[in-house]
């Protein structure tokens, strides 16, 4: 079959036996999965585990796990079969002790007999050899049927700049105040029949999220060729499973929760970060715009979470123009998973926002000369900074209007470009987001101030929370007074 799993079973844990806190029967609970189940005694017999994987091969139908019981330790007679051999050093005592059991000849420490050297050289040859062979087949192939064969390559290459490129409508301004999650699922409408290895979706949450493809047939196994996936409420598998396409290759991955839950998928979006590989992640109801379903379901401190993480870019668009970017930037990216976290409400276009979101930050309104003022935010507190800043502006300050959909992407600008939109020169600064403050006073400095969470939401309605919390332009200029 295509997936064969080896199951290791030692039975042992760190603490101790697994018996301490482990009693299910994982063979039977593949079993019901659908799995091929295969089993075999003794880990030390090489023979008897190439026979069960040569038996999962056979199984043209089912994905094939193989139990291989081990002895942890084996060799090393203080230890083997003992929770101590998991994680400790052997010892010089030990090491000689298990050569000796081993009829290990060589008392030299890490020699490699020249024998194992020789099997290796010879593999790599054998493989070198299959490799030939397939390369050869696969230009024969393209030569017998060019169109399959291009498209396969397609499938392979994951050019998807060129594919966004040839959308003439890809890049249009919104018309409209409209949700970011809303304008999202519009995005993937017009991108899914561009990008054919486009395959994605939520745990149980695509109506929400805005994520399945119109017109597109959902996976099972009677229609292997379907695009919408339906995970279920297992954000973790979902995201593992998500990862495990990409990394095979001919896929381009994509899926979605509530933000809040994005907390279940974070070992995985962790994973991607280590790996490289550029895994999309749809987040939505990102903030305390969520309303009435309350704190439980109101993020707060997830964005911070995501930001600190190495090679990843949080995206948080304020209209349909950085909502495009996000997307953009996402399927182009060669080696970094991204995050695009999207609204349940409904946001109005900025006239100022551009392509330049691109770049993780950027001017999106001025002043003439040097600000005296610089507002910062993302998502749904542009609106409100705009507000801000037209108000401050009427009272004859000099206010520049920052969006920050991507602090990560930011960071990775030049220096130069960092300057032009947050001189040093410019020290007073407020940044407001209606989420955890943590990591905007980077931008803000001791001289500046933030307006976030700093602790739970509430239940009511957004319209109510907002004010409630302080997200208005009326405290936007109260705090920017207070600081100039």
């Amino acid at each position: 079959s295509k997936l064969i799993i080896l199951y290791d079973s030692n039975r042992i844990s760190i603490e101790g036996t697994t018996d301490l806190a482990f009693t299910e029967n994982v063979q039977l609970r593949m079993q019901a999965f659908g799995f091929q189940t295969l089993e075999v005694e003794d880990g030390n017999d090489i023979d008897a585990i190439g026979k069960a994987i040569e038996a999962a091969k056979a199984d043209r139908n089912r994905p094939s796990f193989i139990t291989i019981h081990t002895q942890i330790g084996y060799g090393c007679p203080a230890k083997q079969g003992k929770a101590s051999a998991h994680g400790e050093p052997l010892g010089a005592e030990n090491v000689a002790a298990m050569k000796e059991f081993l009829h290990w000849e060589n008392q030299e420490p890490f020699a490699v007999p020249e024998e194992v050297y020789a099997h290796y050289r010879e593999l790599s040859m054998q493989h070198q050899a299959e490799e030939d062979a397939w390369k050869r087949l696969l230009e024969e192939y393209g030569k017998k049927y060019p169109e399959e064969a291009g498209r396969l390559q397609e499938f392979l290459d994951r050019d998807n700049q060129a594919k966004l490129d040839a959308i003439p409508d890809f890049w249009k301004k919104g018309e409209k105040p409209e949700a970011t999650r809303s304008i999202s699922g519009q995005v993937i409408q017009t991108i899914k029949d561009a990008i054919p290895t486009l395959i994605g979706g939520s745990a149980d949450l695509a109506p929400s999220n805005k994520t399945h493809m119109d017109g597109v047939t959902d996976f099972s196994a009677e229609h292997p060729e379907g695009r919408n996936l339906h995970f279920g409420v297992r954000e973790m598998a979902m995201s593992a499973i998500a990862n495990g396409m990409l990394l095979h290759g001919g896929c381009t991955t994509y899926c979605a929760t509530f933000f809040v839950f994005s907390d279940y998928t974070k070992p995985m979006a962790r994973l991607a970060s280590i790996m490289g590989i550029p895994q999309i992640f749809v987040f939505t109801h990102d903030s305390i715009g969520v309303g009435e379903d309350g704190p439980t379901h109101e993020p707060v401190e997830q964005l911070a979470m995501f930001r600190a993480m190495p090679n990843f870019h949080a995206y948080r668009p304020c209209d349909a123009t950085e909502v495009q970017a996000a997307w953009y930037s996402a399927l182009t990216s060669p080696h970094t998973p991204t995050a695009i976290i999207l609204t349940r409400q409904n946001l109005t276009p900025m006239e100022g926002s551009s392509k330049e979101a691109l770049r993780g930050g950027y001017i999106l309104e001025d002043c003439e000369g040097l600000p005296q003022l610089i507002l910062i935010a993302s998502g749904s507190e542009v609106e409100l900074a705009h507000q801000a800043a037209q108000i401050l502006q009427k009272e004859g300050l000099k206010v520049r209007v920052v969006s920050m959909p991507c602090m990560d992407l930011f960071e990775e600008q030049e220096e130069a470009y960092q300057e032009k939109v947050l001189p040093r020169e410019v020290k007073k600064r407020v940044a407001i987001e209606a989420l955890s403050p943590l990591g905007l006073d980077r931008y803000t400095g001791i001289d500046g101030a933030t307006i976030g969470m700093t602790g739970f939401g509430a239940s009511a309605p957004y319209k109510e929370l907002f004010p409630y919390f302080g997200f208005t332009a009326e405290h936007i200029v109260e705090v920017a007074k207070g600081i100039l």
